[in-house]
């Protein structure tokens, strides 16, 4: 009996033994603590403002901010501002350059509007046609989207090569689909 009572000890404590042994090399390893720090507070964004605008000039303005807020900023629109063409929901990123271009000038005076002549719209209204082989920059800004580089853009494209149909605008680097679907009711190449 007394040899039955002495294996029944020896496996237990060999259960008992393999246990723990199991236990230690299960148990995961200690990690550091984990430092939390508050969330870093967003910096402002410092933009510059010109254009059509009732005092341009370099604005530091909330993070997350709206081209709206900068137009606010800098005294609102002018009176021949268009801000048609410019997204004035548009967040800002540090370091913007924000332009808001003027309106095309009026009908009374069509020699300032070199490179335009006058269309009519789908819905009838008369609109602004732009002939892109001919139109000055001031005029090009006019576009809805088309800020100063990609005016530039088409100016330096055409000098190269004339537009033959108001589709290759979009070989304009800067253009693309989105961007001339928005602007083609403007456009004209000219006769």
């Amino acid at each position: 009996m007394m040899s039955k009572i002495k294996d029944l000890l020896i496996g237990v404590l060999f259960g008992l033994l393999s246990a723990g042994l199991i236990l230690l090399v299960s148990r995961p390893k200690p990690g550091r603590a984990v430092l939390l720090r508050p969330a870093p507070t967003p910096r402002p964004v410092v933009i510059n403002i010109d254009g059509a605008v009732a005092s341009p000039g370099v604005y530091t303005l909330p993070f997350q901010s709206r081209v709206m807020d900068a137009v606010k900023a800098a005294g609102g629109l002018a009176e021949n501002a268009s801000p048609g063409s410019v997204n004035l929901a548009a967040e800002l990123e540090d370091g913007s350059h924000i332009y808001i271009p003027a309106r095309n000038s009026s009908l009374e005076s069509p020699a300032e509007m070199v490179g335009s002549v006058i269309g009519l719209a789908v819905s009838g209204e008369l609109i602004s046609m732009i002939n892109i082989n001919q139109a000055s920059l001031e005029v090009l800004l006019g576009l809805p989207g088309i800020g100063p580089v990609t005016a530039e853009k088409i100016i330096n494209y055409r000098e190269e090569q004339l537009f033959t149909r108001i589709e290759e605008i979009q070989k304009v680097p800067g253009i693309g689909p989105a961007t001339y679907e928005q602007i083609k009711i403007y456009l004209t190449v000219g006769e």
